[in-house]
């Protein structure tokens, strides 16, 4: 199998490519084929995802390898963001466009809830930290909101085995992107069907769980003519983009502790068992699946969604580059006011400046006055975040943790990598930028038999990618900053993500 191409398709929740990759000699090279927006649809005040355009960038991306890459294609595979989901009717049709997290139904959801099943037995029996955004709070809007999909759907597939199932026609719920719907019991491997009862669906529109590296079939024979391919096996990669991310970490031992960064920054460790205790509950974290039966116990950080955000409101004046705006805020010196990045005024502002600004006046702190100073704002506090966050992380972690990877997208910006190791007080290695494709990539080769291990994976990043590596350069100022995100939650009042 040496030597033949392997095709990855990464959707994020901005943008989304196509990565062709051919692993030879335990080396794995790596080409981009296409990439295409990703955006979010308004339909009659309600905000959903175009499953179809996404199909049809991903026949594009097969037509690129059809056309540009020699040889075979071995094996392709789809990742994408996690907790949403497409719905099927009984004569498998998709039925609607599937709903975007962010979108405002989910108002109100989780109290509703709680008002079932306490918020303690929902963490007690999912181990997933409690945010709005999570399945289970979505298919709860759909019952608290009558909608008539629920006498319609026979089956619910999260967003990457939806699109498999587009490509292959086989449903399944793969292991990693089903944990984070808080619908799925870590303990016993297994849905949790009691949430299911209190919500009044069957869990029988679920479906079964199958590990990350399962070859699922083959693509549809249609597609493969429109394309100009043959039988190509369709995998269930890591579907979860942070799971494939982190199955690309190119690190060693146990001490450490990894930073995905992108729209959300994902912060944890990679355990052998979930971390479900009284605890871990307090300190609201996560435990999701990953490559070979590990689980990634971690937080999700609004992350470099803020950032996007400024940008998408200052272009109505002027459209600045990501990188004019890190440099704008590597020029802005003053630390300036400081946020939470996880309050909920900043889940989906219609205008992220202005509600920036009315945290920090409702904080007594003052507000940023230019675009510098704004993102210079969003990454210190997200440094700051992180400083936080692993604190909590050596609460409920039983090594220690002594260096921190940064993969993804947020490798690129070098600012916050710095200001990640000088908040934290911590060596950080930031690469590869690449990560979520490389691990879907090298979970597909685990899949045909070419990669035996995690570790043989990790190995395999070792030696075909390029990192950096940030020193600390600690001073007074971020204790000072520490302390006034430590006292941010009784400033703002309730409104945390969580």
């Amino acid at each position: 199998m040496a030597g033949q191409t392997l095709l990855a398709f990464d959707l994020g929740a901005e943008s989304g490519r196509s990565v062709a990759g051919v692993l030879d000699g335990g080396r794995l090279e790596i080409r981009e084929l296409s990439r295409f927006p990703n955006p979010m649809t308004s339909v009659r005040g309600h905000l959903h995802w175009d499953v179809l355009h996404l199909l049809r960038e991903i026949e594009r991306g097969l037509e690129a390898c059809a056309s540009e890459v020699t040889g075979d294609l071995a094996g392709l595979a789809v990742d994408t963001w996690g907790v949403d989901y497409g719905l099927l009717g009984a004569n498998g049709d998709l039925l609607g466009f599937p709903y975007v997290y962010r979108d405002r139904r989910i108002e109100g959801a989780m109290e509703g809830v709680f008002e079932r099943v306490p918020r303690e037995r929902v963490y007690e029996l999912t181990g997933i930290q409690v945010m709005p955004i999570n399945t289970l709070y979505q298919l709860y809007a759909m019952v608290r909101d009558q909608s008539p999909l629920l006498e319609a759907m026979t089956d619910l597939l999260f967003t990457p085995d939806l699109l498999s199932y587009l490509l292959s026609g086989r449903k399944a719920a793969e292991f990693s992107i089903a944990s984070t719907s808080q619908l799925y019991n870590p303990r016993k491997g297994e849905w949790a069907e009691e949430l299911f009862e209190a919500l009044e669906i069957p869990v029988s529109i679920m479906q079964e769980i199958v590990p990350p590296g399962t070859v699922m079939g083959s693509l549809e024979a249609e597609i493969g003519r429109r394309v100009g391919l043959g039988e190509v096996p369709v995998i269930a990669t890591a579907g979860h983009d942070t799971a494939a991310a982190v199955a690309a970490a190119p690190a060693e031992g146990n001490d450490w502790a990894y930073i995905s960064s992108g729209t959300w920054s994902l912060m944890g460790v990679e355990s052998e068992r979930p971390i479900i205790d009284q605890r871990s509950m307090d300190l609201n974290f996560t435990n999701e699946g990953g490559v070979v039966g590990t689980f990634r116990v971690l937080k999700n950080i609004a992350g470099l969604w803020l950032v996007q955000q400024c940008r998408k409101s200052w272009a109505r004046e002027r459209l600045y580059s990501y990188e004019e705006l890190t440099l704008l805020a590597a020029e802005s010196e003053e630390m300036g006011a400081i946020i939470d990045p996880d309050h909920a005024s900043f889940l989906n502002p219609p205008d992220m400046p202005e509600a920036i600004v009315a945290f920090c006046e409702q904080t007594g702190q003052e507000a940023p006055g230019t675009p510098g100073a704004f993102v210079r704002c969003a990454l210190v506090s997200l440094a700051l975040k992180y400083r936080q966050v692993l604190e909590e992380l050596r609460a409920v972690y039983e090594h220690p943790i002594s260096r921190i990877h940064v993969i993804g997208g947020g490798v690129r910006n070098e600012l916050l990598c710095q200001l990640t190791a000088d908040a934290t007080g911590l060596p950080v290695t930031a690469g590869p930028i690449e990560a979520t494709a490389i691990g879907n990539l090298l979970v597909q080769a685990m899949a045909l038999g070419q990669v035996e291990s995690p570790a043989a994976m990790r190995e395999i990043v070792r030696r075909s990618f390029p990192v950096t590596h940030y020193t600390p350069q600690p001073s007074g100022e971020w204790e000072d900053r520490y302390r006034v995100l430590s006292e941010l939650g009784e400033r703002a009042g309730r409104g945390g993500a969580g």
